[in-house]
């Protein structure tokens, strides 16, 4: 009932929106005699702080059309690769007519980000995906919003999302020979789970995996997060957390972890620093600070944008990771794709470099709870391992911001590269003669075309190369 509740409260509150951004315009606008009264500034500050607050938030775009490499401006071209029912994985392409800058992106490491299924979207990490974009082929795990999943097709647990991410890693091993895996926050858990799984089998595993803010071992250094999990029974979050989606969304009647119940928690952790921050807002638009306000905007429209998680996902993460700690346990058996119980054991892996960073200020995984990997990946070498404490760094800023790009990814980026072998390189590039991407058939000389020539994304005339080139 709570969700019909909240929406009911939506829709009664757009309207106000409606009109808070209309009078924001009216008392801003030169032309308008409003503005010419006095004190326009500050109303017209006052009801654009007010559209924001009552605004519905959508999920946001990547917005990624270019990028440098090595010194070069490279187009982007984002695509979906593989649609699976509850997550894209997506493919940001890069394209080049500058024969050094292809043979350098034909080279670099293919690296797959597993963005966190936690309540926001996977355009979170868009700074994360731009920085690696300058020196590596970037996939990412795009989750889609449950309430947008209709129930035919099923239920999603977190053993799919285990095998979701061991799907992934196939597949660009099949596409490119070899690839890297980062992960951010809350899916450092199940990738590990992963890949120990595929080395357990005896599976060709990733060339590394990085590690970020993730709560590998909840018990260390406990904050708010691990602390109402563990304050709280499983019972408690399925009676008080679990509603069911509205007719008026595809996926209704799917049992699901609301977006908006996750985002009054993220804002009941600091609300003070929220409260500053949208006064801050309304000083900025009164001075006619537009850098500073759009810094906000840009900030907040990520932000409130959330959605739901499948329930079964939800719960058993909760109990998985904050509640029995199954993974440092080696408690935990993941059903694969067959439906047979497999026990995750980390102590298998051994041709995959690890390499784990923490922000000194971490107030979601404290001090500890991702470095904690390396006491379970015992079979890496001493050599192999890595780990990265980021001084006076929060939660967000080991993956965005200035911290992220002056501090952490050159070290990420250095990791990567050092445990990227010359075959593994001569694998992403073998069997590719392109005219304008990072890896592509866009000109070829073999008679047999391969799937992508279905998406346009391939040409096999000079013409249509032409044409290719034109689109970008």
């Amino acid at each position: 009932m709570l969700y019909q509740i909240y929406e009911m409260q939506r829709a009664m509150v757009e309207p106000f929106a409606d009109f808070a951004q209309a009078a924001s315009k009216f008392y801003n606008n030169p032309h308008s005699a409003f503005s010419q009264l006095p004190m326009a500034q500050r109303m017209a500050a006052g009801f654009n702080l007010m559209y924001r607050l009552g605004k519905d938030y959508e999920k946001p775009e990547f917005d990624l059309h270019s990028v440098e490499v090595n010194g070069v401006d490279v187009t982007i071209r984002e695509r979906v690769e593989v649609d699976k029912p509850f997550c894209e994985l997506r493919r940001f392409k890069r394209f080049s007519d500058d024969p050094e800058t292809l043979d350098l992106m034909l080279s670099q490491p293919v690296v797959l980000i597993v963005a966190p299924l936690s309540g926001h979207y996977a355009t979170l990490l868009r700074d994360t995906v731009q920085s690696m974009l300058g020196g590596h082929k970037v996939y990412i795990t795009d989750w889609k919003n449950a309430r947008t999943v209709p129930l035919s097709e099923g239920e999603f647990h977190l053993d799919d999302y285990v095998n979701y991410v061991q799907e992934f890693i196939r597949y660009l091993q099949g596409r490119y020979g070899q690839c890297h895996v980062v992960s951010v926050c809350q899916p450092t858990v199940p990738v590990l789970a992963a890949v120990s799984l595929m080395a357990s089998r005896g599976e060709k595993t990733p060339l590394s995996m990085t590690m970020m803010g993730g709560p590998i071992d909840a018990r260390r250094s406990p904050t708010a997060v691990n602390n109402l999990a563990e304050t709280r029974s499983y019972e408690w979050f399925e009676n008080n957390v679990i509603y069911e989606v509205p007719n008026n969304y595809p996926g209704a009647g799917r049992r699901v972890y609301p977006g908006f119940l996750q985002y009054s928690g993220f804002v009941a952790m600091n609300p003070d620093r929220h409260a500053n921050s949208h006064y801050d807002y309304f000083k900025d638009l009164i001075k006619g600070d537009e850098a500073s306000a759009e810094h906000h905007r840009k900030f907040y429209d990520e932000y409130n944008a959330v959605l739901d998680m499948d329930a079964d996902y939800y719960l058993e993460t909760i109990a998985t990771v904050f509640q029995e700690y199954k993974l440092v346990k080696g408690t935990w058996q993941v059903k694969n794709e067959q439906g047979e119980p497999e026990l995750v054991r980390p102590q298998d892996i051994k041709n995959c470099a690890l390499l784990t960073v923490e922000g000194e200020l971490d107030d979601i995984s404290g001090a500890g709870q991702t470095r904690a990997a390396h006491d379970l990946c015992t079979g890496i070498k001493a050599d192999a391992r890595q780990h990265i404490e980021v001084p006076g760094a929060g939660h967000y800023g080991i993956f965005s911001g200035s911290r992220w790009r002056k501090n952490v990814y050159p070290q990420v980026r250095d990791f990567i590269l050092s445990h990227q072998p010359a075959s593994a390189t001569k694998a992403s590039a073998a069997g590719h003669v392109s005219s304008m991407s990072d890896d592509e058939l866009e000109v070829s000389s073999k008679p047999q075309a391969r799937s992508d020539v279905k998406n346009g994304d391939n040409a096999s005339s000079p013409k249509n190369a032409r044409q290719a080139r034109e689109k970008v």
